[in-house]
Formats: structure tokens, sequence, C-alpha cells
């Protein structure tokens, strides 16, 4: 018993000697607990990294990704003659594929297309693309030969048309109408010009045409419509009377006739039972034997 005490005496003795600065060497009683963090204190609570799967839901609750022009033939299709329409200048096949980013020089499906779309003109002389507009002007004076077609058939020439056959329309519009060769209607909310007309009659003093002077355009203007009450006391005084409104014209035949009304005709009853005549009597509602007829 003494040789265990001396071991477990230099056991002891040793365990105090040893260096417990890493925590690595620490026993597992001996280390440092911790005190323990209030219950209340919730900003200290560690956060719950997020996982992979959430991490997922939140990207798909965003919607799809912007993939540009799409895979699909019809779609590219659509970005191609927009961005024809929109550029207004004829552009080469590899140009629209790369600011459009689609395949079309080398998809022989989407060139195929893109060469059959209404919309696109193709020169095979300088291989360049081109958008068909409505009206191919490009210039004033074939601007006010368009309008002249146009008014000439009976109607005017939509001014947004206009523009997007050619972007500088609306600037030369207000010119030609300063000059007196046009008409212009426009919004009553913003002043927009909405439709242009040729001015067949031109400002001369011979012809006229010429724009009517403040002084009149005042006087019209400040000329006001009685009402009704004080507009018939007006023409009674001068001995006039307003006009009645005319009675529709109602056709004779078109009126039904008031009274009884008449009785339904009898159809004559057709037999086609020829092998039963003699025996039954076709013509009545059956009536079983012994029965009481109605």
């Amino acid at each position: 018993m003494s040789g265990l005490a001396r071991d477990a005496a230099a056991f002891k003795t040793a365990l105090h000697r040893q260096d417990y600065t890493s925590w690595h060497s620490q026993p597992p009683g001996l280390q440092p607990q911790q005190p323990p963090a209030p219950a209340g204190d919730d900003s200290k609570k560690k956060k719950r990294p997020k996982s992979s799967t959430s991490i997922l839901l939140d990207s798909s609750a965003l919607g799809p990704a912007d993939t540009g022009t799409g895979t699909n033939v019809n779609t590219q299709l659509v970005y191609l003659v927009n961005h024809l329409k929109q550029n207004g200048n004829p552009m080469r096949l590899q140009d629209l594929a790369i600011l459009t980013n689609t395949p079309v020089d080398v998809d022989k499906v989407l060139l195929e297309k893109f060469k059959a779309h209404d919309r696109v003109i193709h020169d095979p002389k300088t291989d360049l693309y081109s958008y068909r507009h409505d009206f191919n002007v490009r210039n004033k004076a074939a601007l006010l030969t368009e309008i002249q077609r146009q008014t000439r058939k009976g109607g005017g020439l939509s001014v947004r048309t206009l523009k997007e056959s050619w972007k500088e329309a609306p600037q030369a519009i207000e010119e030609l109408e300063k000059e007196g060769e046009v008409y212009v209607t426009r919004t009553l909310k913003d002043g927009q010009m909405r439709m242009v007309f040729w001015n067949e009659v031109k400002p001369t003093e011979e012809q006229g045409g010429m724009p009517v002077e403040k002084e009149f355009h005042d006087l019209w203007h400040g000329l006001e419509v009685p009402n009704d009450v004080d507009l018939l006391k007006a023409l009674a005084s001068e001995g006039l009377q307003a006009t009645a409104s005319a009675a529709p014209n109602v056709k004779p035949g078109a009126a039904r006739k008031k009274g009884k009304k008449s009785a339904p005709r009898q159809r004559q009853v057709r037999i086609t039972n020829t092998h039963l005549k003699g025996t039954i009597d076709l013509s009545r509602d059956y009536v079983a034997p012994g029965a009481a007829p109605k």
C-alpha cells in the first residue's frame, strides 16, 4: 500500500507541474466554463447558416433569369426585326448577329425566316438588310408627295406612322404647316400632332386660303348660343317657329291589327296505315276496352 501511495503522490505532483496554456492539453474537467447567456438576450444567439435548399428557393422566387434573346427561333426573329426597325439604316448580317446576340449568321433556319419576313428588305448587291416601313420618305419633298397622294384618296396620314418611317417627319410637317402646304390636326389635351392633310387651296389673296384675322376670331368665339327657352322666345318675337322633328313614316303593313286572336287551324290527319282501314279509326285517340271515353 505504501508503494501505491507514493505513486499517487508523484502523479499528483507531476499533474500540478503540467503547463495548460494550450486548450488542446487541458483535460475536459479543467477547462474554464463560460457564464451562461441570459435568457432574454436573443441578439447574441448564433444564426444558423442557410442551407442550399433555402438558397435555391430564394433564387427561384425572383423569377426566370433574363437570357437575352432566348433560344426559340421565333423569339430571336422578333428581336432581329425590332432592332432593324429601331436602327433605321441598312445593316450587315454579322452586325445584326453581334448586336442582337442571335445566331442569325450561322443558323440556316433562322436566316431563312428572317429573309422571308415581310418587313425585311435584302439588297443582294450590297448584302445589307433594312426595315420595310409603311412609307418610304427620307426628305421633305417626298413627304409632301406622299401626303398629297393620300389626300387625293380622301384621307390624311397619321403623324405617328410617318415618324416611324422617318424620324425627322414631325419637324418637316411643322415647316410645311408654316409654309401653308398642309393642315395639321392636334389633340385638345396637349396639342400633339395627330393627322396631316394636304392644303389644296394655297394661301393667296386671289384664291383665298389666307388665315383669318384675330379680330374676327375673337368676334366669332365671343358669340354665345342662348339656351332653349331664350331661343324660343327670340324666335317668337321675330314671328318664327322652331322646326319640329318629323315623325317616322310607318308602313301600313307593319302595324298589327288589334282584336281577337284567330282560332288555330286544324290540319288534316294523314293516314298511312292503310292496312288497318275499316278495323280501327286512326283519327281518334285509342280507348282501352271497358274504359269510359273522355
